[in-house]
């Protein structure tokens, strides 16, 4: 009887073990496996402080405070014909000014080679001839989408990408991660579906 419990107490552990391994293969986002349903995730972001603005298309927007970041707007996108979790977008506040643009993109870099290392990929420019030297041409050119800032950190659980991007006018530093496994998962499909 001894020896049962013993080998029920072993196999316990080691099944725990198993299901932590297994989470801690995805690519976190604010602590939590970037995997699951969308309905899933979004449970765990609303557990995590965020508020659920909308869900369309496979996408859900949520609003909520990010490394010191107040209101920002979280995208967490699945594959609708396979609902699974990849990729979350982070977009920060938007800024009027280049100097405050490009201070928020380069702390968050800081911050991001500190947890994550040397980047992968590094380009931070603004398109040739454009002859620019003050805040205000700097952040126009931005809005024309003719300044070109990312810097990408590859893992082995997969990618974190930030960016300065603009849309109708509006400029504003993004992060988006791409969890591996799951990306894997939907590419497969895709491929299939070829």
């Amino acid at each position: 009887m001894k020896k049962i419990i013993i080998s029920l107490t072993f196999a316990i552990i080691a099944m725990n073990l198993s299901a932590q391994n297994q989470s801690s293969a995805h690519l976190t986002f604010k602590g939590v496996p970037i995997d699951g349903t969308l309905n899933e995730y979004l449970l765990k972001m609303k557990q995590s402080g965020f508020t659920h603005i909308s869900t369309d298309d496979g996408v859900a927007m949520l609003k909520g405070d990010f490394a010191a970041y107040k209101n920002c707007f979280v995208g967490v996108a699945t594959l609708k014909q396979k609902d699974l979790v990849s990729k979350i977008s982070v977009i920060f506040p938007e800024c009027d000014t280049w100097s405050l643009l490009s201070s928020n993109y380069f702390s968050l870099k800081e911050l991001l080679t500190e947890k994550y290392g040397k980047p992968s990929e590094s380009v931070e420019k603004f398109h040739e001839n454009s002859g620019i030297d003050d805040d205000n041409s700097k952040i126009y050119e931005v809005k024309m989408n003719r300044c070109k800032y990312y810097t990408t950190y590859e893992t082995e659980k997969g990618s974190i990408q930030l960016s300065i991007e603009t849309s109708k006018m509006t400029c504003y530093v993004m992060l988006a991660y791409y969890d591996k496994i799951n990306g894997g998962i939907i590419k497969a499909k895709a491929i299939d579906d070829l």
